[in-house]
């Protein structure tokens, strides 16, 4: 009988535990993952409104004649398009991509098109992702996406090399940039951390693919019913502990720094001015769905390369406002780089006193000589290592890095190796 009476007891503290839960995730906002990140300048995300025309010039059949350009156009001159290939060229290994020759910024481009799940080949590229099934530099990657890169890789290596008129592996690490808009979750912490003055990922708000933890294959299956995926991934979220997040060495991530644009605010109505949010985070790295409406809408390519064209217009209006010299620009450009080289080191020291999964430091920001542990499952701190101590292990050049991880076959080309 008293068991029986202290049901409705359970009962009612289960319910409580429930609507508090629910009340916490529907405060938890898109805002609340950057709100401790330093704001973007100028100088350092002018390349990223460029490259999302870019990217949606790939979806105009003739660059001469576009149907579907942006206010001011796409900012590209055809004449220097050095080669495109679509679907029918690429068989379905990667999505449609151009070489883009831009002489006005003195960047050799190459242009990937995201995604269209519409098309089957995407869509098994997508797929492809068994979590801890491709390892990649003392990582995991995504599958699909790794497959698809050295596809790209083999059939257009001699034509950046006769670009840049050197061998690829002799590039400069501080030469090389790579801007990833609204990317899925594709490394593993310590990968997502290392290359972070390499790649720089864009996400819009609220987006939901560089917070979606679960295979993508379920996510996708569950899309007539994507509602009530997303409340289950949040349930599973608030149950799984951080240590276990970040301890789990198959777990993939947004890769490297990260810019965060916000333009919209809790329990408000309508788009706010955006704000540009950048930081290179080891925990509390888009780990949480945030329930909102536009969790799809806020991954279109369309509505990123606005918000950032407002979001950088807003930047020059500020500086233009406060007057700034151009001798000062050039200070604080340099001092930006020095910014970004120190954040990227304590990113890089985090990561190695949290003992995530294969952690380890680059010596100098901007090359490719960097430390490295020891290979295997023990490295970090496992032999009672300082975080100083083992950030000093060994030193290995680009050239190295890139003899390590491709062969050179009979006709003398660069492949991945097996």
């Amino acid at each position: 009988m008293s068991i029986c009476c202290g049901l409705p007891i359970l009962e009612s503290v289960y319910c409580l535990a429930c609507a508090r839960w629910v009340w916490l995730k529907c405060l938890y906002t898109a805002g609340r993952e950057s709100e401790n990140w330093g704001l973007a300048t100028a100088e350092e995300f002018e390349p990223v409104p460029r490259f999302c025309r870019l990217i949606l010039a790939l979806y105009e059949e003739d660059l001469c004649n576009p149907l579907w350009a942006p206010l001011g156009g796409y900012g590209i001159n055809p004449d220097w398009v050095i080669l495109r290939k679509d679907y029918e060229e690429t068989f379905g290994h990667v999505p449609p991509y151009m070489v883009y020759l831009d002489h006005d910024h003195s960047d050799i481009v190459l242009v990937v098109r995201g995604l269209n799940l519409a098309k089957e080949s995407d869509y098994a590229v997508m797929l492809d992702n068994k979590l801890g099934q491709t390892k990649f530099d003392g990582g995991y990657v995504h599958n699909g996406l790794l497959k698809a890169a050295e596809w790209m890789f083999d059939a257009e290596c001699e034509v950046l090399r006769e670009l840049d008129l050197k061998k690829l592996g002799n590039i400069e690490r501080k030469k090389i940039r790579c801007y990833a808009t609204a990317p899925c979750r594709c490394m593993s912490l310590n990968l997502a951390v290392r290359y972070a003055d390499v790649i720089n990922s864009i996400v819009l708000q609220d987006d939901f693919l560089p917070r979606t933890t679960t295979a993508l294959d379920n996510l996708f299956k569950s899309l007539f019913c994507l509602p009530c995926f997303l409340c289950i991934m949040c349930l599973k979220e608030t149950c799984t502990l951080e240590e276990n997040m970040l301890t789990d060495p198959r777990r993939l991530y947004a890769p490297g720094r990260l810019y965060h644009i916000i333009e919209r605010k809790p329990f408000r109505f309508g788009r706010f001015p955006p704000v540009v949010k950048t930081a290179v985070p080891v925990d509390g790295r888009f780990e949480h769905i945030v329930l909102s409406c536009n969790i799809t809408s806020d991954h279109a390519i369309i509505w990123i390369e606005r918000e950032a064209q407002k979001a950088f217009d807003l930047m020059l209006e500020e500086d233009r406002t406060m007057e700034v010299p151009a001798k000062q620009r050039m200070e604080r450009r340099k001092s930006l780089v020095h910014e970004h080289s120190l954040e990227y080191e304590a990113a890089l020291r985090r990561a190695i006193a949290l003992d995530i999964h294969h952690a380890y430091s680059d010596s100098a920001y901007g090359t490719f000589t960097f430390t490295e542990t020891e290979e295997g499952e023990n490295s970090g701190r496992s032999n009672g290592e300082t975080p100083c101590e083992s950030l000093k292990k060994r030193t290995e050049s680009w050239n190295d890095f890139v003899e390590r991880l491709f062969d050179v076959d009979e006709s003398g080309d660069m492949v991945f190796k097996k």
